[in-house]
């Protein structure tokens, strides 16, 4: 389906129709901007609930070019666009953010591990390897494990392989994926920053946050990251920034670190929206989706600062049971200050299909909140 009314504000392109597409509609409706998405299916989260919604294939170049024509800007919720098509947009006068010489540092980790460790920015020890004895060589020179990335593709654990020893290793050698290793690094917890810059270089920072995992997945972000070293944490702010600046990003950058006895370490970095960021709808002066639109649009960034002492977002899984909203009711009534985030996606076991957030003075209460919601959405069990 598409729009066919006259614009009144500027129109903002996103290629892909995912939750975070969905996010930047809630955020856009107070700007006054409206958005345009591309999607696969009209199925998609976002297309559920944008009005001009476009279907096609974003590998597709001409199906690119018609979705761009008359938006002022383009963005993306979803790193996969080929970089050959965005700057083959850019030539032609599309306004793409982020651009692709930005971008690919967030598609391709060899490329990405090469920039930041030429400027200087803290990474593990690397190297791209095409067999096995090249595996065995730098694990000979950095230690095991040693960490197997895949270069492309990869995201919420997927496309990482801890291997103990050469036969590990090996396994994933055969799998043909081309790969990279890293050094394993002993972090003492996972750490993010988030960062936005606009296309004429203005930049802010959101607090610190610790994301808590598991098996892989994000289920816990806590802001600010509790007990982080003032130092730390605004040093965490002075490297994120700078990456932003240096690989001319626009728009939002999420860069995830390592905290290790012996200070912070770069891990990996996506240039959208993210979901260590979803805390910011409620949590921010300004969302990160709402930041984001500034953004690409070159508009005046709004505050970074939080709303309250701390605020918890927990991720929202879906578990055995599909009829989530049977236990919405409880949720609210137990506790009317939980907010929740559905993302319009058909639940499935372990499939992140919302988050929860609390704000509060203090921080164990606030967890407990949130992990109270987001475990009975999910099993209909208290914790």
């Amino acid at each position: 389906m598409s729009s066919t009314s006259s614009h009144v504000g500027p129109v903002v392109g996103v290629v892909g129709a995912g939750q975070l597409a969905r996010m930047m509609q809630q955020a856009a409706i107070p700007l006054g901007i409206e958005l345009r998405v591309l999607a696969n299916t009209p199925d998609e989260s976002a297309a559920k609930v944008i009005v001009d919604t476009r279907l096609g294939d974003y590998r597709d170049l001409t199906v690119l070019r018609d979705f761009a024509s008359g938006c002022d800007a383009v963005t993306f919720d979803h790193e996969h666009v080929p970089t050959e098509h965005i700057r083959a947009l850019a030539a032609e006068g599309v306004e793409a953010h982020p651009g692709a010489d930005a971008l690919v540092h967030a598609q391709d980790k060899a490329e990405m591990r090469r920039r930041l460790t030429e400027f200087g920015a803290p990474c593990p020890a690397w190297r791209t390897v095409e067999k096995v004895a090249d595996v065995e060589e730098f694990g000979a020179e950095n230690g095991w494990p040693v960490v197997l990335k895949a270069i492309r593709g990869g995201y919420d654990g997927r496309g990482v392989w801890v291997c103990d020893d050469a036969a590990q290793a090996a396994d994933v050698v055969a799998t043909g994926v081309p790969l990279m290793a890293e050094a394993f690094v002993p972090f003492q917890r996972e750490l993010a920053v988030l960062v936005a810059r606009s296309p004429h270089g203005q930049g802010v920072s959101y607090p610190v946050v610790e994301t808590v995992q598991e098996n892989g997945i994000c289920v816990e972000v806590l802001a600010p990251a509790p007990g982080l070293d003032p130092e730390d944490a605004a040093q965490a702010q002075r490297i994120a920034l700078k990456i932003a600046d240096e690989l001319g990003v626009t728009g939002l950058l999420a860069v995830e670190m390592f905290e290790t006895a012996d200070g912070l370490v770069v891990n990996e970095l996506a240039m959208r929206p993210h979901n260590s960021g979803h805390w910011t709808i409620e949590g921010a002066r300004t969302s990160q989706f709402e930041q984001h639109l500034r953004a690409v649009l070159d508009l005046p960034l709004g505050s970074p600062s939080l709303a309250a002492p701390y605020v918890v977002m927990a991720n929202l899984l879906g578990g055995d049971d599909p009829a989530i909203f049977k236990r919405y009711e409880h949720v609210m009534a137990h506790d009317p200050g939980v907010k929740v985030h559905f993302y319009g996606k058909e639940v499935r076991p372990g499939r992140k299909i919302g988050h929860v957030t609390v704000l509060g003075a203090d921080l164990d209460d606030a967890r407990a909140r949130a992990r109270h919601a987001a475990v009975y959405l999910t099993t209909g069990e208290y914790t």
